[in-house]
């Protein structure tokens, strides 16, 4: 079973939405569909579900072509951000509903729901109404109904961004647990790189409508392809900061410098761009070969166990998420230091030329 899209792009009122998008998913995966906000994952999604018709390629479905085939059509469930359930209708008739429409017997009726109930933490409630519950309770039941279905493709859009912290973080361990067995295909949109770094599965980086790279989640979070897919998968986003290599050398600004190695010693004499995530950035010396930089503090933000220092360094601004709360002042000199093995090498275009020594020894 698999769901694949060839040369699909969705354009509204001469706006692109997607871009010509090529993308296989297979049966038993999760699939991840990460960027920011307006990126296109919404759009994608409602371009699989059969919501929106493509202006451009075609949608294959276990090999049919289903390009324009109604949702209604089609093995489908959907869970958006903002739940949708049926208020005048109790729990157990909100996550019965799909099975009722599908004619399904009296008895398989019960037996799904309760179990689907059972592992969203409804039991309890499945007499009661949907404006008696909380957000979360809501959102579980969609959830649920979902579960249900039994469909072959389902397409969850943020569903647990209006989830207090702790549902949120048990349902992430559990979504991917919940679906593995069913052999559906799963698609999640998020915003956050930490969700689908958590969910696993297989990752599409998406930017301005493009998926820009699609594949193994932690392999496209330690080996992303260029700059922009690097930039996404990054919370905040990577920084970056020019790099010359002169004979075995890496010559950074403020004249600090790092011996190349491995296969950037075979790299042509020019300039290139470095990359960092805002995590390796630190405000201590660390190891022997760090790189020191000036830098003037801008912004810190206290998340409780960590401080993210926003930094301006030349014309860059610089993002540090450092552990430990700290007191710093605003509008500072602070150096910061930079392991050498935690840095991207990007070309000119943009393209992946070297990733970081420590994400090759992962």
């Amino acid at each position: 079973m698999t769901l694949e899209l060839k040369g699909v792009s969705k354009s509204v009122e001469g706006q692109v939405h997607i871009h010509p998008t090529d993308l296989t998913l297979k049966n038993g995966t999760m699939n991840v569909l990460l960027g920011p906000t307006s990126s296109g994952k919404t759009s994608l999604m409602r371009l699989m579900a059969g919501l929106d018709v493509p202006n451009t390629g075609q949608i294959f479905w276990e090999g049919k072509d289903v390009t324009g085939m109604r949702v209604q059509d089609r093995k489908v469930a959907m869970v958006y951000q903002q739940f949708i359930n049926y208020p005048s209708m109790t729990v157990y008739d909100n996550i019965a509903s799909p099975m009722k429409l599908m004619g399904a017997d009296a008895k398989e009726i019960d037996r799904r729901v309760r179990e689907s109930a059972e592992l969203m933490q409804l039991t309890p409630m499945l007499d009661r109404k949907p404006l008696e519950l909380s957000g979360g309770q809501q959102q579980r039941c969609a959830l649920a109904r979902a579960l249900v279905k039994n469909a072959g493709l389902v397409l969850l859009d943020e569903p647990l961004a209006n989830l207090d912290y702790k549902l949120r973080e048990e349902l992430r361990v559990e979504i991917p647990k919940i679906f593995e067995a069913s052999g559906s295909i799963f698609v999640y949109a998020t915003t956050e790189p930490e969700e689908a770094l958590l969910l696993g599965g297989n990752t599409a980086t998406l930017w301005e409508g493009r998926v820009t790279q699609f594949g193994l989640t932690p392999e496209v979070y330690r080996q992303p392809v260029d700059a922009t897919t690097a930039r996404v998968f990054s919370d905040p986003p990577m920084n970056f900061l020019d790099v010359t290599k002169s004979g075995n050398e890496l010559q950074f600004g403020e004249g600090q410098s790092a011996q190349a190695s491995g296969q950037l010693t075979q790299l042509p004499d020019g300039r290139y761009t470095a990359g960092f995530r805002p995590n390796h950035l630190e405000i201590k010396k660390h190891s022997d070969n760090a790189m020191q930089f000036a830098a003037r503090l801008s912004v810190t933000e206290l998340t409780g166990s960590e401080t993210f220092v926003h930094l301006d360094h030349f014309d860059e601004r610089w993002v540090g998420l450092i552990h430990g709360v700290h007191d710093l002042q605003r509008g500072e000199r602070l150096d910061v230091w930079l392991d050498p093995r935690h840095v991207y090498i990007f070309g000119e275009d943009g393209k992946l030329i070297a990733a970081a020594a420590y994400a090759l020894a992962a």
